[in-house]
């Protein structure tokens, strides 16, 4: 970014200090500021027809101003600048937008509309004039697809909300609403050629109380659903156009059906009669590939594709189980007259005629990157979640790509580590990490990289029943991710990001988003230098004072003002709050330390952790701090994908020990399974190899424990110069149970060693 400040002014009470997001490419502030009032006149292109009226609508419903018509705020063609792309001047002859288009001019607006007074946004302010600061800014999008999704299949939000979340979209320069409208636990869309859809497929009997993996599983008892109706999506889909959002809807096929067969029986494989999904998870109910199933999909397709104007077509294809089609003569007839392999084969001939369909239609499908399997449909789009391979396998065959691994782009994970978090699926995203993504996998070369369209966040809503919770978890992270699209990655900057985000809070407070405000939040982490172990404490709000104890006492304005990393020797407790003059600010961080003997200590893993769940490294295995009960996302958990590893741990001295104690998350509802035995080998001081396996016991809670102690006489002790521990990773889930056929995640957490 280039920054140019030629001065500066007596601050004026009509003046606010502004924060923009995502920030633009350039910007040249000036000494002055232009003022807006009844006599400033507005002109404009005839190509600009939403634009200047929407700008227009901002100044006189948010104050008593009223622009007429005149040449004091422009907007003007340029045909040299891209189509999303803005020049926006203000100085003392007044306001000039330039663009090609009239989205382009659009997001000029919505720049002018955060340099402008927040209580435009509550419809108060009381002035009769609006003061805007001298400036030159020139700006364009860094890609061209900018999203967020929205799941309202699993808890279904009124159109006031989702007009609500457009708006924000549109405030932040994001053209993309993927909305995710049907799922097993319920049908969201109207579709007037099938009316069960309505009457079976839009409600569940109940609900799932509490986490998929409490033990047993509860449920509130209460009937829940409810649906679109095609007037309402139309007047949605006008709202959005009206702001230059595109509504990709997603339909989803072949799995993630079991609401629709709940009506329409005869669409899965068995024909008998299920029930709307009341769990969350993955089913074995999916569409058969008898044409009378293609039949129904396509009806619905054409009312789908008149109520949506959009490009592409939203049509899943992920976590879609092959159970059914392998005990379905149906499928396996299919199977034999396409002269397919497998049932994967038949998943991507599923996917290819739903896509030879839709695009005699003029449209194109977009799909998770499970359309990959079997074989990529010609004209596919990848939607890539599952990490960033299927990106680059599709990319490399000259397929478009949108972004939206889980390790950066999955909102519904916990996005703080205090315990007292609203309940979410888990996983740990923070604002940070949303912030540090690359949509651009490394991988792909320069021609490859053109084919990643841009990125999205998702919201899935399994533990969000309300809209209020729903703003909770895209809040602030959406901020983030829209900077990740708009801007460039050389012009990205944490420290300023995070200063704009505070100070932006007061934009979503005025429009009654309730975001999650973690800036008064502390983070810890264990350092070590030269054999030595310190702790650090860090905060994003800056120019404040984190106070500590190292006691257990609670910190208060007396306690000791953190300066630096503090050396650890000992165990026990650390506790800090942010502090603002003589007012605490936020929650107390505590933090236990177990000091055992193996912190300090060498030590590495075989296999590199998912990028998705790689804590604090290796080391954070060994750094005293054991992550959370309750979740398995933090940054004292790595998390494994489908891989044996073996834990090695060297010593510089040799050390007398006796116990070590390790434990693993057996989060099953998340496909997280606890090893059945490890493997130990102990190097001792004298050369000698110690041998030795431990079957694990299997747990009714969410955690497997270990607890090793040697066989050894009472009171004796062995000197150990290394120790390795092969963890065997559980396996295939098996049939029956979420994820059924996939690999297992291994989570493991502190190893403890005395």
């Amino acid at each position: 970014m280039s920054l140019f400040v030629f001065g500066c002014t007596k601050r004026s009470p009509l003046i606010e200090e502004t924060a923009l997001i995502p920030m633009p490419s350039q910007i040249q502030e000036g000494d002055s500021y232009f003022s807006i009032t009844s006599a400033t006149g507005m002109s404009y292109d005839s190509i600009f027809k939403i634009s200047p009226i929407f700008f227009k609508s901002f100044i006189e419903e948010g104050s008593g101003i009223t622009l007429k018509r005149g040449n004091d705020i422009r907007f003007i063609l340029d045909s040299t600048l891209s189509k999303e792309a803005y020049n926006l001047q203000i100085s003392k002859v007044g306001i000039s937008v330039s663009a090609s288009t009239d989205g382009g001019a659009f997001y000029a607006v919505q720049t002018l509309r955060q340099l402008l007074p927040i209580a435009l946004e509550e419809d108060n302010y009381t002035s009769l004039e609006l003061l805007i600061k001298y400036q030159s800014i020139k700006d364009a999008p860094q890609f061209p697809y900018r999203g967020m999704h929205l799941d309202v299949g699993r808890h279904m939000y009124s159109v006031d909300f989702i007009k609500k979340y457009i708006d924000a979209l549109s405030l932040l320069k994001m053209n993309t609403f993927h909305w995710h409208l049907t799922e097993d636990q319920g049908w969201r869309i109207e579709i007037k050629q099938y009316p069960k859809l309505q009457d079976v497929a839009a409600y569940r009997d109940e609900t799932l109380v509490g986490h998929y993996s409490d033990q047993p599983h509860q449920f509130d008892g209460k009937r829940y659903g409810g649906y679109y109706t095609q007037d309402q999506i139309k007047d949605i889909v006008t709202y959005a156009q009206e702001r230059f959002v595109t509504i990709i809807p997603e339909i989803e096929m072949p799995g993630h059906s079991q609401a629709a067969i709940a009506a329409y029986p005869e669409l899965g494989c068995v024909g008998k009669q299920v029930e709307v999904a009341k769990k969350w998870g993955v089913f074995e109910e999916i569409y058969c590939t008898k044409d009378s199933t293609f039949e129904f999909l396509e009806n619905v397709l054409d009312e789908v594709l008149e109520l949506f104007p959009s490009e592409y077509i939203h049509i899943g294809g992920d976590e879609a189980p092959k159970t059914r089609w392998k005990n379905c003569p149906n499928c396996q007839k299919r199977i034999k007259e396409e002269g397919l392999k497998d049932e994967h084969e038949l998943q991507s001939y599923f996917i290819r005629r739903i896509e030879g369909y839709l695009n005699a239609k003029g449209r194109q499908i977009i799909g998770w990157d499970e359309i990959l399997e079997g074989g990529l449909a010609p004209n596919a789009t990848v939607m890539s979640w599952r990490g960033t391979s299927g990106a680059i396998a599709a990319a490399q065959q000259h397929h478009n790509v949108v972004m939206t691994p889980t390790s950066h782009c999955y909102f519904d994970y916990y996005q703080s580590e205090k315990e007292d978090e609203p309940l979410a699926i888990g996983g740990f995203l923070s604002l940070k990490k949303v912030y540090s993504f690359n949509p651009i996998p490394e991988e792909l070369n320069l021609e490859e990289s053109e084919y990643i369209l841009g990125a999205q966040g998702n919201v899935w809503t399994e533990y969000m029943p309300t809209e209020s919770q729903v703003e909770y978890m895209a809040f602030p992270r959406m901020l983030a991710m829209s900077e990740v699209v708009w801007t460039n990655p050389k012009q990205k900057d944490y420290s300023g990001f995070t200063n704009r985000v505070e100070r932006f809070y007061k934009r979503l407070e005025a429009m009654d988003i309730n975001y999650a405000n973690h800036f008064y939040d502390i983070e810890g982490d264990m350092l070590f230098k030269n054999e030595e172990s310190f702790y650090s404490l860090t905060t994003l709000s800056e120019g404040k004072d984190i106070r500590m104890t190292t006691d257990g006492t609670e910190p208060n304005i007396n306690s000791k003002v953190y300066q630096s990393p503090v050396a650890v020797t000992e165990s026990g407790i650390i506790k800090a709050a942010v502090f603002n003059d003589s007012i605490q600010l936020g929650a107390t961080f505590a933090q236990n330390i177990n000091y055992h003997k193996a912190i300090g200590a060498k030590i590495s893993i075989d296999k590199k952790p998912h990028k998705a769940y790689v804590g604090s490294g290796p080391e954070g295995l060994i750094n005293g701090i054991v992550g959370s009960d309750k979740r398995f996302g933090d940054k004292e958990w790595l998390g494994f994908w489908g891989d044996d590893i073996e834990v090695t741990i060297n010593f510089d001295e040799p050390k007398e020990i006796s116990v070590i104690e390790t434990r693993f998350h057996n989060g099953q509802g998340q496909w997280i399974y606890a090893p059945k035995e490890l493997y130990f080998q102990f190097i001792l001081d004298n050369g000698s190899i110690i041998l030795d396996q431990r079957e694990l016991k299997p747990a009714d809670g969410l955690h497997v424990n270990l607890n090793y102690n040697f066989n050894t006489p009472e009171g004796m002790r062995i000197k150990v110069k290394s120790i390795a521990i092969t963890v065997p990773n559980y396996g295939i889930i098996p049939e029956g149970n979420q994820g059924a056929g996939n690999k297992a995640w291994t989570f493991i957490d502190e190893i403890i060693v005395n």
